[in-house]
């Protein structure tokens, strides 16, 4: 069905911007017929792998299927603005108002231009954003922990090896005590993806690289997916926790399963049965790959939650739609009931819509600093 929704800003462009055009009826059939073939990327994408989240062409025609398939979203978007500027235009006047063909040409420019800038920000490897949480009763052991996460990797043919080899290069590089994987680390089956997630076997920190799965990992495969990444030395956390210990301080790394998990008859996540057995008084941090359930976390008394999934919004005002399929969280830092809640932009995206404009990407460094008692500390809000 995605490929059909995604028809409807395709025919409206026909109807509105490509029948207009000053143009000889072959060159307007023959661009029409290129911006059908573009619009119809997940259909593409779906015979050619059998899924609409892997397509298995090479990494150029994904980039140039990204990019048409970007630039007619955007272009409509400023046919949309164009025709309700010409339609209270002609209110104003009583009468009927003609574009220029120059303003159409000016709009089709811009979109192309934007979606080319959109991918380049969405396949580039993410820079480094460091982010100073503040956990109330932490242990002077851990003050200054360095952890590093990532999240939403997707790896796939538009995320390949080498684009792996760098992140994880350059995630090492910060000397974190710690790295953690908040879910979506893939987009395809096994056997597609082995060599591309090969470069995770090297990511290295003190106290381990830990990981929770996201809703993509039960798309192709769960069981082997999670088994194939133990492999590699990534330890999971399936609705458990583990204990960090340093000096005689203690902080707790909780994770829980994916919201999709109960689709595929996966377990579904489980904050009870991660947080069993926690020592008492000790601050937790929980993996949890949607942001979603923050406010569940918080009620559970959860220091820190690290999450992923929303990729940000990828789009400055497309980002307001997105956190509202998202609990209302999309991007960034959110006190929530007195938890910090972090909804990560995302180490990469899905190939499928591969565009950011106004939202990096993101190689997170999270750095921990004891909460001084202050009496704002009691007060949390969404923001």
């Amino acid at each position: 069905m995605l490929h059909l929704v995604f028809s409807v800003p395709c025919l409206y462009l026909l109807t509105r911007f490509v029948a207009p055009l000053p143009w000889p009826l072959l060159f307007k059939l023959a661009l029409g017929a290129a911006m059908l073939v573009a619009s119809q990327y997940h259909l593409w994408s779906r015979l050619s792998s059998g899924s609409v989240f892997a397509p298995e062409f090479p990494r150029l025609i994904v980039l140039l299927f990204n990019w048409a398939f970007g630039a007619i979203l955007l272009l409509a978007v400023l046919q949309l603005a164009i025709d309700l500027g010409s339609l209270v235009l002609a209110m104003a006047r009583r009468g009927a108002t003609t574009v220029p063909a120059s303003l159409r040409y000016a709009a089709a420019g811009l979109a192309a231009m934007l979606a080319a800038i959109g991918i380049a920000q969405a396949v580039r490897v993410p820079p480094v954003r460091d982010l100073t949480v503040e956990i109330a009763g932490l242990p002077a052991a851990f003050e200054g922990y360095r952890l590093v996460q990532l999240t939403d990797l997707h790896l796939s043919r538009l995320f390949p090896e080498g684009w792996a080899r760098d992140v994880v290069r350059n995630t090492n590089a910060l000397g974190a005590d710690l790295i953690v994987v908040t879910g979506d680390f893939i987009d395809g089956t096994l056997a597609a993806r082995q060599r591309d997630v090969a470069p995770l076997r090297d990511l290295a920190a003190p106290d381990g690289v830990w990981f929770v799965p996201g809703n993509h990992e039960y798309f192709f495969g769960y069981t082997g997916w999670m088994q194939h990444l133990a492999g590699l030395g990534l330890r999971p956390l399936v609705n458990a926790h583990t204990v960090l210990a340093r000096d005689g301080g203690r902080l707790v790394l909780a994770g829980v399963t994916d919201l999709s998990a109960s689709e595929t008859g996966d377990a579904p996540p489980d904050l009870d049965a991660a947080l069993a057995g926690t020592p008492t008084g000790v601050p937790v941090i929980l993996l949890d790959h949607q942001p979603k359930n923050a406010r569940e976390a918080a009620g559970r008394g959860v220091a820190l939650q690290l999450s992923g999934h929303a990729h940000g919004g990828m789009i400055r005002g497309l980002d307001r739609i997105i956190a509202r399929a998202n609990g209302g969280y999309v991007s960034g830092r959110y006190e929530v009931d007195g938890m910090t809640l972090y909804a990560n932009n995302g180490t990469a995206l899905w190939p499928g819509f591969a565009l950011r404009l106004g939202v990096p990407s993101e190689l997170t460094l999270v750095i921990l600093r004891r909460k001084e008692n202050r009496s704002e500390d009691n007060v949390g809000a969404i923001r």
